[in-house]
């Protein structure tokens, strides 16, 4: 086997993407792993930290467009380019030398990180078919829970014992090799396993944004998602901080335990919902919808109760459930917004979805968390209690989403089109 037909294997290609996005979530959750360390040494509040989180999102949301690129371009390149940019940017934090130059490193990570995970998934749909690609992209978005929980256990050790700066240089170094694999990857055909072929050259960008938010699919799957990445973006950025603040762990033991808790809930949630949301999907058109509905109703009791809860045992138990419930959407969501558009809108659908839900998510929660602790820290008595307060307001947000979620999935599951129903 040559090298050229081992840069065209579905598997190469797989394992090449889900690395990376391992790694893109790994240098997402160090700032959440080192953030007191950091806010100690400069002397910031928790609005201040908060958006150290926020810039990032809000550059990701900004650069999201380029996945419009990703159906008219290369996609290797772009997927290069914005890797080598992300653990540039990475490495760069380790140098800062004030609060400024951190901001400025967090909002390069956030345009680098944006020219992958907008185009990635396109490839992965590229490379099986529709009846596969819940569980395939269930395997590639592991990377979320599996991921951030190595950059809070490595961020936790290594802050602990070196220092927070050790702790971005070491996470930035390995994107490098791995940018090297993206740029020598071979695109697969686009469309090559949908039973519709590509119909014509892609829309303009104008046309583009219409026809998405015309699609009723497109719709309530971003709707759904922005209100579960309100929730996940802020317990991601604050679980950390409120271990060491309200129960007195040290950042290494903090960081250890919430990471592995990750880990394992992510892991056995991902993988259930990518298998359920294949058949819930085979029997009714809105079954993608409905799991993740049920899995976001599910978990905002427990989200609401976690943070009042004073014997850490049952924190982490309850902290495991409801990050169970939560991971169950990733394959379906993820599947049904490929599903919901032509084969030539892919990129594009993914791109205007990550803007719009981390737009009204993770760039809202990080900084208003902060905000939310800041303020009800004197009326409460203390810093611990105004941010486990500031917690347990992230259950509501996953509350409406699972509504909007259920309801939207029995509207489709009534539609002709299904999925592809689109009044045009």
């Amino acid at each position: 086997m040559n090298s050229s037909s081992i840069r065209s294997w579905p598997v190469y290609i797989m394992i090449v993407l889900t690395t990376i996005n391992f790694l893109n979530y790994i240098d997402q959750r160090l700032l959440s792993a080192v953030l007191e360390s950091i806010k100690a040494e400069w002397t910031l509040s928790d609005a201040q930290g908060g958006l150290l989180g926020s810039v990032f999102v809000i550059a990701y949301t900004l650069a999201a467009p380029v996945g419009y690129l990703g159906d008219r371009m290369r996609r290797k390149n772009l997927i290069a380019g914005g890797v080598l940019l992300w653990s540039l940017a990475t490495v760069g934090a380790a140098f800062a030398r004030s609060y400024e130059e951190m901001l400025v490193a967090r909002a390069l990570l956030g345009v680098g990180e944006a020219c992958y995970a907008t185009i990635a998934p396109s490839i992965i749909a590229d490379l099986y078919s529709p009846d596969r690609r819940s569980r395939k992209l269930a395997y590639f978005y592991l990377a979320t829970p599996v991921g951030s929980a190595l950059g809070y256990i490595i961020g936790g050790y290594i802050g602990q014992y070196f220092g927070w700066r050790a702790v971005f240089l070491c996470g930035g170094l390995p994107g490098l090799l791995f940018a090297l694999l993206a740029f020598l990857m071979i695109e697969p055909r686009r469309g090559q396993h949908d039973p519709v072929p590509v119909a014509g050259p892609a829309m303009s960008l104008p046309a583009t944004i219409k026809r998405l938010l015309q699609t009723p699919a497109w719709r309530i799957n971003t709707v759904g998602l922005a209100m579960m990445t309100f929730t996940i973006g802020g317990l991601a950025l604050w679980m950390p901080s409120w271990l060491e603040r309200v129960h007195g762990m040290a950042q290494g033991e903090a960081n250890m335990l919430f990471g592995a808790i990750t880990v394992i809930a992510g892991i056995v949630g991902t993988l259930a919902g990518g298998a359920l949301g294949d058949r819930m999907q085979a029997r009714s058109a809105g079954g993608y919808f409905k799991l993740s509905g049920i899995g976001l109703l599910l978990s905002s009791p427990f989200i609401a109760v976690m943070p009042m809860i004073g014997w850490l045992p049952g924190v982490f138990i309850i902290v495991f459930i409801a990050e169970l419930l939560l991971f169950l959407n990733t394959g379906p969501l993820n599947a049904a917004l490929v599903a919901c558009v032509p084969v030539q809108m892919r990129g594009s659908a993914f791109a205007v979805n990550i803007l719009c839900i981390h737009a009204f998510g993770d760039a809202l929660s990080n900084l208003l968390l902060g905000v939310i602790s800041d303020a009800a820290a004197p009326v409460l008595g203390s810093a611990a209690a105004g941010l486990s307060l500031a917690l347990a307001v992230t259950a509501i947000p996953v509350a409406i989403g699972g509504v909007v979620l259920l309801r939207g999935g029995r509207w489709i599951a009534r539609q002709p089109g299904g999925l592809m129903t689109y009044p045009g």
